[in-house]
């Protein structure tokens, strides 16, 4: 809702955005990157102080670089993109940049799309390094601007490409248990399976809207279609996620990062529904620990 009111409708900016949020018991704000005036010095140190002034912070900032492409100049622009993305959230006061590996194009196989997302990744870290903030691969589906789907969609290939770029305290995972859905997977394995390197969650629900598990996970859908119509955003506790299994294993590994509310896409109940997110997950945290 939010995302698409800033950057596509233009008929709301990123100050109203974060007056609105007042609304909502959070600690912080995530940025999306499009919707941040990076050429603007001005208005960035701006936004800092109306968050600051908020006693908030901008833990995260939504990137979504797109390293699968055959193109060298093609990924050069993206790499080149993301250095400039990880030094503006840097002086925002950033703690962690999102990366994705690219789009799943029906020309690139599985082998190149590592090799060439590793690559490009490979070259983040020490420019991640350098402005001290940590970059997070995230279990996506897909960019609203995209095409085709995340290339590193499915477990397997996530698990790949994050053992080709290796071990870094510049680079850590974030998990999304709604994507493992979409993607037709057990969003309980995919966090058994990333759980040592998770660095931030973005807690989000979904519900099914005419149809099962079952029927969704058999859907043979277009992959430039976007989302399988029977499955919507949600607040989050009310849809198919056990958060408190979620929340287990979290506690498991003493998990201590970022935790976004990622929901809103409703035009009449977004408002309502972000803010019924945070108080559900604000019980849980204090259910399990985590102050």
């Amino acid at each position: 809702m939010f995302i698409n009111a800033i950057v596509e409708e233009k008929t709301m900016t990123v100050e109203d955005w974060i007056g609105l949020s007042a609304r909502f018991d959070v600690d912080g704000l995530e940025f999306y990157w499009p919707f941040v005036p990076w050429k603007d010095e001005k208005r960035l140190a701006n936004l800092r102080a109306l968050v600051t002034a908020q006693g908030r912070a901008i833990p995260m900032m939504c990137a979504s670089p797109d390293f699968t492409q055959m193109a060298t100049e093609a990924r050069r622009r993206e790499v080149d993109a993301m250095k400039q993305t990880i030094e503006t959230s840097a002086f925002l006061g950033v703690q962690y940049c999102r990366v994705l590996s690219g789009q799943r194009r029906p020309e690139i196989g599985r082998k190149d799309g590592i090799l060439l997302a590793a690559n490009c990744i490979l070259e983040l870290l020490p420019v991640a390094q350098q402005f001290g903030l940590t970059l997070i691969l995230e279990n996506h589906y897909k960019d609203v601007h995209w095409t085709y789907p995340e290339f590193a969609q499915k477990l397997d290939v996530f698990l790949e490409l994050l053992d080709a770029v290796g071990n870094s305290p510049w680079f850590k995972v974030n998990f999304d248990p709604s994507n493992a859905i979409v993607a037709g997977e057990d969003p309980i394995r995919v966090l058994e399976a990333v759980k040592d390197r998770v660095a931030t969650i973005h807690a989000s629900d979904r519900f099914l809207k005419g149809g099962t598990l079952e029927d969704l996970w058999r859907l043979e859908s277009n992959p430039t279609r976007g989302y399988a119509d029977i499955v919507k955003h949600g607040v989050v506790g009310r849809g198919l996620n056990d958060y408190d299994r979620i929340f287990s294993i979290l506690k498991s590994i003493n998990f201590s990062g970022w935790m976004s509310v990622e929901d809103g896409d409703n035009p009449v109940h977004g408002v309502d529904d972000i803010a019924e997110s945070a108080i559900f997950l604000r019980k849980k945290m204090g259910q399990y620990g985590f102050v």
